[in-house]
């Protein structure tokens, strides 16, 4: 019998977890030697916070230093809190200095505070650079760690530089050229220095920098970075001194998390920021609670116009059959519009400013799902009951579907205008305002149309 990845995954699995009842670390440790650092680390994810810092200590040093490299910052501190003091240092003092600020970050200041002070003068001068910049600023993500060369040196002394520090930078693949007071001059990369004679000057072969300054959003450099489809963005200050750079594995990191929470808070839900079984219950509830409660306040407001036209109800108690298809038709066609924009906003074909070509644009959308949807409505609603109640559904989905296009296409942009998280202003939020717009719509053109 052929043992396919996933089988041995889960007999890896029910190993750990027998050995791990017993405590038998000899077991455990047995369970993690044949693993790849990828394995180890899905296994490790699956743990709780005891058994995962039990688990962690059975691998070897250079083996526990790659793993816990590549955990969540978030799974990284609790390992911290389970880990002798010792092991921590060491571990801590082999990460690159913007690993080490995303886990100080879900540090207590006190441990913190302990860990910087256990690094060497050099280590702790980088991370606190990076510790420097706020929340959300790409240099709070950039490596200070790079090569620079000249214009002036030449292709051989430049590749000597790149010998010298193959250990220690982040990446060698592109080279930063810098004037001597560290201004930003070109980049050149690593394939073109070494197709290059060695008495060549860098600055004939170096091309023209793009940069970011280091206190600009995040998600908005890493996605300049995808873009650009560059392996290095440098970061500069505000004179355009070169102060690190964002490698193009970390944007891509940013932009997968930014896409995380971007999920997440449209199904009405906070980001987990960690592996769902790592995920205690009690932050589960924690993430989710607080949105029902605001949806569910929300959804008074539906209540309430009901309440308000519960004559028109009693007088044709047929319309209450199609409240759930036109308050759902509504909230979809709503949903589907600021998901588009949302996304569109991420990707940066649309700004702020384009907020009447969108309005434009998602009406007209919005009025010709309306038509087809409202044709089909007026013909099964007017065969199954009258030719009126069919005119009132065939009506009302027009209505519905061109108010949640147009205010699903709006809210992002203005989430985005006031500085706020789109995904916020989206969907939950969309989906509550149009139920209660969407019955008022209904209830006037039934009152009109049926004359009650």
């Amino acid at each position: 019998m052929i043992k396919t990845p996933t089988t041995t995954f889960e007999q890896s699995a029910e190993q750990l977890a027998k050995s791990l009842a017993t405590n038998d670390i000899a077991a455990i440790a047995m369970v993690f030697h044949p693993l790849g650092t990828t394995e180890t680390l899905e296994q490790l994810e699956r743990l709780n916070t005891i058994d995962r810092a039990l688990a962690y200590r059975t691998l070897p040093k250079d083996r526990a230093v790659e793993v816990f490299e590549r955990l969540d910052a978030s799974l990284q501190a609790d390992l911290v809190a389970g880990l002798q003091e010792k092991d921590v240092s060491e571990v801590f003092a082999e990460l690159s200095p913007d690993d080490r600020v995303a886990l100080l970050d879900e540090l207590p200041a006190s441990v913190a505070n302990r860990l910087i002070l256990g690094l060497d003068e050099r280590q702790r001068a980088l991370t606190s650079t990076v510790l420097g910049y706020p929340q959300g600023a790409v240099g709070r993500y950039m490596s200070p760690e790079f090569v620079i060369t000249h214009p002036e040196m030449s292709v051989g002394e430049t590749l000597e530089r790149v010998r010298a520090q193959l250990d220690d930078a982040e990446s060698v693949y592109t080279i930063m050229v810098t004037d001597a007071g560290r201004c930003l001059k070109g980049v050149v990369s690593l394939r073109d220095l070494m197709r290059a004679e060695p008495v060549e000057r860098v600055q004939d072969i170096m091309k023209k920098p793009i940069s970011v300054e280091a206190t600009s959003d995040v998600e908005e450099a890493a996605r300049y970075c995808a873009d650009a489809k560059v392996l290095v963005l440098p970061i500069v200050d505000a004179e355009d001194r070169l102060v690190g750079i964002l490698t193009v594995d970390d944007a891509l990191q940013v932009l997968e998390d930014a896409e995380s929470e971007d999920a997440a808070r449209s199904g009405g839900t906070e980001p987990l920021r960690r592996p769902y079984l790592a995920t205690p219950v009690r932050s589960i509830v924690r993430a989710r609670v607080v949105w029902l409660l605001v949806l569910a306040l929300g959804a008074t407001l539906t209540v309430q116009v009901i309440g308000a036209f519960e004559a028109t109800l009693e007088a044709q108690v047929v319309l209450s059959l199609f409240i759930p298809l036109l308050i759902g038709t509504g909230g979809n066609t709503g949903n589907q519009a600021a998901t588009t924009i949302t996304r569109a906003l991420a990707l940066g074909d649309v700004r702020p400013r384009d907020v009447f070509k969108v309005f434009v644009r998602e009406v007209r959308v919005g009025a010709l799902l309306g038509l087809l949807l409202g044709t089909l409505g007026f013909v099964i609603a007017g065969l199954a009951f009258e030719v009126s109640i069919g005119l009132v559904i065939g009506l009302t989905l027009l209505g519905v579907c061109t108010m949640a296009a147009s205010i699903g296409g709006l809210m992002p942009l203005l989430g985005k205008a006031v500085r706020a998280d789109p995904a916020v202003f989206s969907n939950p939020f969309i989906s509550t305002f149009v139920d209660a717009a969407g019955l008022i719509i209904y209830f006037l053109i039934a009152t009109s149309v049926l004359g009650l």
